[in-house]
């Protein structure tokens, strides 16, 4: 089949590689002018599993009244008048629950582990390099509380095949000896062997090149403007090409891959996706003293922030420092206060690694499910399949999502047991079969 992708960051490249493996024409379309260049460009970096607790978990009701008004805030409801973040907001309260939080984990963990083993295969297989670190991921605590929370978790992953091991303060230093700064502060850690981390960014273009030089077509530089359905399937994609030429595309099935612009697309549709931008921010520094530097991916998860280092001969020693949540709508400034306030918690936790007087800050709009689950799958528009919604976990998730999403698409059954949208764990009967609309 001609397969359509609309979206060329992470999960839209690895959908478009691993369909070009499975045989079909390939096309991927972006309004920027280069793949990974927006939510894929300057994320957190890191391939975690073990980051499967959901935002939407019973502590955080309290935590986010708390947070309310304060612009440094870890997730920062700044409330509008905008009837798709109210709705989303209820979602996400009804998220809350023990049972949901329970759940949502089992499907989180389930789909990371495939797509941390799939991510293995497919580096194993072309060599790709992306600054990839596998020396785990530590969750390091400053607040008892915090450290207690995390254990019942902690226990359900390890239960799920997830081994995220419950260690000492004394452990995590020996493990990451750049934490001996904050010895005294720390109530515990976790640490998970198996987890990676890398840069997304560079991970999404190189494999763009291996996708082109085994024939995907990239179409970048093009704005989607809207997709026609005719008789229950999509005829085709409207665009405007970087010359601002209309144009139309053509295929036989669409893949819907545009991370937090998916529901604008979906929605004259009928399909109403449960997708809001939450916008995250990073900082990218130099490294000042190599000494004092993490070497370990971290997690910081009281200030839900996320420390990778990327060390290269492009890109030389740098430290990528990321997380925090602005529902914000589709703003994209930068808030400076939320900039300081990540360069304030490093230089608290690791002085002097960093040079602060460098830093390159950035921002992104994270397509966030009130569930944390991303949307995979058949829609109810016979050749619309779905393949966005991943939250903080695009890079954690794209690999594993990328190649379920292929088989869907080609009528298999996906080898992971996960919630995929229209499939319900059953294999559809065709390539394109209709389904439900996705809520």
């Amino acid at each position: 089949m001609r397969v359509i992708v609309l979206g060329a960051g992470l999960l839209g490249v690895t959908s478009a590689y691993f369909l070009q493996q499975l045989g079909h024409e390939v096309t991927v379309i972006d309004r920027q002018g280069a793949p990974g260049a927006e939510t894929s460009f300057a994320n957190g970096g890191q391939i975690s599993v073990s980051h499967a607790e959901p935002w939407a978990n019973p502590s955080a009701p309290l935590k986010v009244l708390q947070w309310l008004g304060k612009e440094d805030a870890p997730l920062l409801f700044r409330l509008r008048a905008d009837m798709r973040q109210w709705l989303w907001g209820l979602s996400f309260l009804r998220n809350c629950t023990p049972a949901r939080t329970r759940h949502n984990i089992e499907q989180i963990v389930r789909l990371g582990t495939y797509s941390r083993d799939t991510l293995q295969q497919l580096r194993a297989t072309t060599g790709i390099q992306y600054d990839q670190r596998t020396q785990g991921i530590l969750h390091f605590y400053t607040n008892q509380k915090e450290f207690d929370g995390a254990l019942a978790p902690a226990e359900q992953m390890r239960a799920l095949g997830c081994e995220r091991q419950v260690i000492s303060a004394d452990e995590a230093v020996r493990i990451e000896p750049a934490l001996a700064h904050i010895r005294p502060q720390l109530a515990g850690a976790t640490f998970t062997a198996e987890d990676e981390s890398g840069d997304a960014n560079q991970f999404t273009r190189e494999l763009a090149k291996l996708c082109e030089a085994a024939g995907v077509q990239f179409r970048m530089g093009h704005h989607i403007t809207a997709l026609r359905e005719a008789r229950g399937r999509i005829g085709h994609a409207e665009v405007t090409n970087a010359e601002g030429r209309f144009e139309r595309v053509h295929g036989d099935a669409f893949v819907l891959a545009m991370g937090s612009f998916s529901p604008l697309l979906a929605q004259p549709l009928g399909i109403h996706l449960p997708i809001y931008p939450a916008k995250g921010y990073s900082v990218t520094m130099p490294v000042k003293d190599a000494t004092k530097a993490h070497q370990v991916s971290l997690t910081d998860d009281e200030f839900k922030l996320v420390f990778s280092r990327y060390t290269s001969e492009r890109g030389g020693d740098r430290l990528r420092i990321a997380g925090t949540a602005e529902l914000n709508g589709y703003n994209r400034d930068l808030n400076p206060m939320r900039c300081d306030a990540i360069v304030r918690r490093v230089e608290q936790l690791f002085p002097g690694a960093g040079d602060a007087s460098q830093a390159q800050f950035w921002t992104g709009l994270r397509p966030a499910t009130p569930s944390n689950l991303p949307l995979i799958g058949n829609t109810k528009v016979a050749n619309l399949f779905l393949n966005t919604g991943h939250g903080t976990l695009g890079w954690t998730h794209a690999c594993g999502s990328g190649k379920a999403l292929a088989d869907i698409v080609s009528g298999r059954i996906p080898e992971v047991d996960f919630a995929f949208q229209g499939l319900r764990g059953r294999a559809p009967s065709a390539a394109l079969v209709p389904s439900r609309t996705a809520a």
